[in-house]
């Protein structure tokens, strides 16, 4: 199985230190590969250094003309924020639902209803040309994803677009919400540090109520909530809007939909930017490992980010705390005032999901120390949209164990944990007893989609150096495997590139506003 170089994790923590203080240059034009001490140059001035060839253009975004309703929702969606919206944009807020089949593959299983989001400048005609915003399943996955995105962007993305929000399946209007409460938690809290027999097959039992009660609550149509189906619901989208050509950014998982989208339908695309898309071929368990170096690569970065403080709250050695208190959680849980526990796993799980948001890590760092002086509070209130009433987890379960091909038995998930606990200490053990909770699900997901989008306008696919969702080489695979790709390396960290920093920003703006075409093998530094 393909594991990451030894070499990654040190390359992270080298381009971490640069990020800690606080470098802001431009893109290098210069093929990817990182050199110390090298100089980068500014931020350029003009959309590009270079004019696009003659017979290279992206297409010019087009008005919409919706066949949804809308209706107002501003108030309601712009008071969920975590942050207020600048100063410097009003926001208009509107909202409609799409209907999409249950199971693309499968027409008698009938209807289920999505939530659509729409956001602009209340200044701007309701007609904008529309860019649709798409999140990772494990990150932001409903339509509010547009509006986080609203708050974040420059002023120019905003005049030219409105940005369109769309549920992934499991989330926001469709939010799965079907396992039983002591089976979820047993998933959750399962001992990192445990892979015998007797422990796979109670979790193996777990898996298994799942599954059924699942199964039971959406009368078979479980299958609907993966990838590939999002990529379905992306052209229903688009026709529903009433455009030819549709514009789209995607992050995570929801860059991967968006590649499955260009390969099946290439002349509907737009002007397309794939943010961190996962590895487009691989199955498990080499997913799960690479997953597992990935989340060890961004913890690096997290640890360097908080060392480089006088205040870390985790001393001068995070990852050797870290490591202490998932050991001491795994035999002393820590009990909640309200009755929730705090295990190794569940303090895992947190982790894992804090470091897809680098703008967080100094609260997750807080959250951590606390947990180590016995205080679990700040971290269960962290875990509670992913894991509590409902939460995201049981959507997050379904689109990973639908999108796997391979089911793999107790025997080889135990010889894995063990080899994965040496290589990747922090999280090798969560990644194989993962694999266990998909193991009783129906085997034989989709077959990678096929095609390299023939005929697509220029894309650009960005790859992070440290994203906990998946290595950069995924990324850049992904890109490989479509004929218009353009690479663009960021050596930052967490799960979508756009828009933290300006050197990011300035190619993709260049690209969505100016029409401009990006060069591959751009290298921004963090």
């Amino acid at each position: 199985m393909a594991r990451p170089p030894r070499h990654a994790v040190a390359a992270v923590l080298v381009c971490l230190a640069a990020l800690v203080a606080g470098c802001t240059v431009g893109p290098s034009q210069r093929p990817p590969v990182a050199v110390r001490g090298e100089n980068m140059p500014a931020v350029p001035t003009s959309p590009a250094d270079q004019p696009p060839p003659p017979d290279v253009s992206l297409p010019a975004p087009e008005q919409q003309h919706s066949s949804m309703p809308f209706t107002d929702c501003t108030e309601d969606e712009l008071a969920m924020l975590p942050t207020p919206v600048p100063p410097d944009r009003t926001l208009r807020v509107e909202c409609s639902e799409l209907t999409v089949p249950a199971d693309p593959d499968q027409p008698g299983l009938g209807a289920a209803s999505l939530g659509v989001v729409r956001v602009g400048l209340a200044s701007s005609p309701l007609d904008n040309p529309p860019l649709l915003a798409l999140g990772d399943s494990t990150a932001v996955p409903s339509a509010r994803n547009a509006v986080r995105l609203a708050e974040q962007v420059s002023p120019e993305v905003l005049q030219q677009y409105t940005l369109i929000g769309l549920d992934r399946r499991g989330a926001g209007e469709d939010l799965l919400d079907c396992a039983p409460d002591n089976a979820r938690a047993a998933l959750v809290d399962a001992d990192p540090g445990k892979s015998d027999e007797s422990t796979l097959d109670s979790l193996l039992e777990q898996a298994r109520a799942v599954v059924q009660e699942c199964n039971l609550a959406l009368d078979g149509g479980l299958s609907g909530y993966r990838t590939s189906a999002s990529a379905s619901d992306i052209e229903l989208l688009r026709d529903a809007l009433g455009v030819d050509r549709l514009s789209a950014i995607g992050v995570g998982d929801g860059a991967s939909a968006l590649a499955d989208w260009a390969r099946t339908t290439p002349t509907a695309v737009g002007r397309l930017v794939l943010d961190g898309p996962t590895h487009p071929t691989l199955d498990e368990p080499d997913l799960s490992e690479s997953r597992a170096g990935a989340a060890e690569a961004a913890f690096g970065a997290f640890a360097v980010a908080c060392t480089a403080r006088a205040d870390c709250p985790l001393g001068q050695d995070p990852r050797a705390t870290v490591i202490a208190l998932i050991q001491r959680l795994r035999t002393q849980p820590l009990a909640g005032a309200d009755g929730e526990r705090l295990t190794a796993g569940a303090t895992i799980t947190a982790l894992l999901a804090g470091l897809a948001e680098p703008r967080d890590w100094p609260e997750l760092g807080r959250a951590l120390a606390a947990a180590n002086t016995g205080d679990p509070a700040p971290l269960l209130t962290r875990l509670a949209p992913l894991v509590g009433p409902r939460g995201q987890f049981d959507g997050m379960l379904a689109a990973s164990c639908n999108d796997a091909r391979r089911r793999l038995s107790p025997g080889e998930i135990s010889d894995l944990a063990q080899r994965w606990r040496t290589t990747y200490p922090i999280f090798g053990g969560m990644f194989a007893l993962r694999l266990l909770d998909c193991a009783p699900w129906p085997a034989g997901g989709p077959a990678p989609a096929a095609g390299q989008a023939d005929g697509a306008p220029p894309i650009l696919v960005i790859g992070t150096a440290a994203d906990p969702r998946g290595p950069q080489d995924g990324s850049r695979r992904t890109a490989d495997s479509l004929a218009s790709a353009r690479f663009l390396g960021w050596q930052g960290s967490g799960t979508g590139a756009y828009p933290r920093t300006p050197c990011v920003s300035s190619v993709v703006d260049a690209m969505l506003v100016g029409g401009v075409i990006p060069q591959a093998g751009t290298l921004c530094p963090p």
